[in-house]
């Protein structure tokens, strides 16, 4: 009965073929699939360089071997940078063990918040939070577009699966972000929302969320305690703006980390789509002097010093450009504020302390023993932060106002301060510890010279070694110390280790300082998490530092970087961190690229 309508019937069936057919060849609406990594031939990756007017990669191109090959010269324009040390892993979670891996982690991954160049938080991976009443609650809401370089979306199950592995009681990293992270619980509430919860208010919380979140697609399964020995680890995927291009092998050790700029990141709407320098190259050498070479012999583009020694070299060399801003570290000379058991301590009278302050012409004596290395410090935060008072500073230099503060304290009966023999008649006797430094030795050697026109006997005590510094430090064996105290890659204001009374004697508070109104006013600034009313508690925190005399800033060290005069459009903004001179590296131009 069908055999009539046979040739239909086979138009039909022809017809519903060539549906199926186009169904199946039809672009996929999704933005970008998931992609599994494939291996790169070793001499693709070292021989065949991606055109510079071509995208550098598709998702499924970035897990590329570690090559061992040396670099090759081609015409993608490239900044080379010396790095002084190891890298042994790109791993985020590792942070504050090896500044040179945190260099390149900072191109390669991204945190929830990022600094701006005033140092302020704003978001990264997060599209922004809200912070609830109680102030130990932060609601986070992601950024829908984000992709790892391999193509996989980014999503909240990432940030839950990072925080568990710094939570995890074998992490391998620093034991201080354990404690910390082991104390606050995280939430998902969906694919991209999530929620903290801390134990207690803490207002630089936004400050911690700028460590490097992981793939968890990438790492499933893995232990913190494998973290350490993971071959992710030199086969790093982030979201950050560079892509690992290659990793080149001198034996056992990295001697080179080549980073291109991420396409997928620069899909993202509100980020730069064109880099003028197209590669990052980061070369790793043993030791400063051989980094050193290679920057003269033009084998490198830039390199930062790390001490005051280095500081000097690189200020000396010509043909290049150097770039200075302050350390996140304030060098101060501190009082031992302890309580002896059967003596008076003159250094818990604040017109002794006043007195001490006014007697010192800092500025004079900065510029003479630590030139181009340091600045003079004038309030116990740091210029450039957004809670720095620049209207507040110490008192001006007035020998007379120092000696009306002694003999209102009852120290100074007369002006006649013969100081010819080793006993002072106002009782002011005393040493200043100083670290193995010959330019801070010097230092301390002229503050106890401008302290002898108060009738004081000041002797300068050096040690063998940072660590027995450090131990007389601990033991509270010392009379008057300088100490530098660094904020590390924190990028909040917050010193409450330094000064806060409980911080004593098992804190960062080594002069045992117990000023409770000082105390109250960093537990202020530290709860409140909003930076309008933390700006004020700051504000009253340096005015009642330096009207009660707590301690006498004396210097903000300078971090110092030298780049080739090839190399322009650097600005390095707010340096909370080293890596941070890197922050518009996109920016950045090379004079010879066409």
């Amino acid at each position: 009965m069908l055999r009539g309508f046979r040739w239909q019937f086979l138009a039909l069936v022809f017809a519903v073929i060539l549906f199926v057919v186009a169904l199946a060849s039809r672009p996929s609406s999704s933005p970008v699939p998931v992609a599994t990594p494939v291996a790169v031939d070793v001499t693709e990756v070292a021989s065949a360089p991606t055109p510079t007017n071509q995208p550098l990669a598709t998702p499924t191109d970035v897990a590329q071997p570690v090559v061992s090959s040396p670099a090759q010269a081609d015409a993608i324009p490239t900044y080379r940078e010396g790095l002084v040390g190891e890298v042994r892993r790109l791993n985020p979670l590792l942070r504050g063990i090896n500044q040179q891996e945190d260099d390149i982690n900072a191109l390669i991954y991204e945190g929830l918040i990022r600094i701006n160049e005033y140092g302020e938080p704003e978001p990264a991976l997060a599209a922004d939070w809200v912070i609830a009443n109680n102030r130990i609650e932060y609601v986070f809401t992601l950024r829908e577009d984000v992709l790892w370089h391999d193509g996989t979306p980014f999503t909240a199950a990432d940030v839950e699966f990072t925080m568990s592995l710094l939570r995890s009681p074998g992490f391998p990293g620093d034991e201080s972000l354990y404690e910390f992270w082991r104390t606050v619980e995280t939430q998902v509430l969906d694919d991209y929302t999530i929620r903290f919860t801390l134990t207690q208010p803490l207002a630089s919380f936004l400050d911690a969320l700028r460590i490097g979140i992981l793939p968890q697609h990438a790492l499933q399964g893995t232990t913190a305690a494998q973290l350490i020995g993971h071959p992710f680890n030199l086969s790093p995927v982030g979201t950050g703006p560079y892509q690992r291009e290659a990793i080149r092998m001198d034996g056992d050790s990295v001697a080179s980390v080549d980073l291109r700029p991420s396409p997928l990141y620069a899909q993202r709407a509100d980020t730069p789509s064109d880099y003028n320098i197209e590669r990052a190259r980061f070369q790793i050498y043993a030791t400063f002097e051989e980094a050193l070479a290679a920057f003269r012999a033009d084998e490198i583009d830039g390199l930062a010093a790390s001490d005051r020694t280095q500081r000097q070299t690189l200020l000396a060399l010509g043909e290049a450009s150097v770039y200075t801003k302050l350390e996140p570290t304030l060098g101060v000379l501190i009082f031992n504020w302890r309580v002896p058991e059967d003596e008076i301590n003159l250094f818990r009278e604040q017109r002794v302390r006043g007195a001490l302050t006014q007697a010192l012409n800092r500025d004079a004596i900065i510029q003479r023993n630590l030139t181009n290395t340091a600045v003079t410090a004038n309030n116990p935060l740091l210029p450039g932060m957004w809670a720095y008072a620049a209207d507040l500073g110490v008192s001006a230099y007035s020998l007379d106002e120092a000696l009306l503060l002694l003999q209102n304290a009852g120290l100074l009966d007369s002006t006649d301060t013969d100081t010819d023999t080793e006993e002072a008649a106002n009782g002011l006797v005393f040493s200043i510890l100083v670290p193995p430094d010959p330019a801070l030795a010097s230092t301390a050697e002229e503050i106890a010279n401008q302290w002898s026109q108060l009738g004081a006997v000041v002797t300068v005590e050096t040690v063998d070694g940072e660590e027995a510094y450090l131990q007389r430090l601990r033991e509270g064996d010392f009379d008057t110390a300088i100490v530098e105290m660094s904020l590390g890659s924190s990028a909040d204001p917050d010193v409450y280790a330094f000064w806060h009374e409980g911080q004593f004697p098992d804190g960062e508070n080594v002069s045992a300082v117990d000023d409770r109104r000082i105390s109250e006013t960093l537990e202020l600034a530290r709860r409140d998490p909003f930076g309008i009313n933390r700006v004020q508690h700051y504000r009253d925190f340096q005015a009642e530092f330096l009207e009660r005399s707590i301690a006498i800033p004396l210097y903000y060290p300078l971090y110092t970087y030298v780049v080739s005069e090839r190399i322009g459009g650097v600005q390095l903004g707010f340096v909370g961190d080293p890596s941070d001179r890197l922050r518009n590296l996109h920016e950045w131009t090379i004079a010879d690229s066409d």
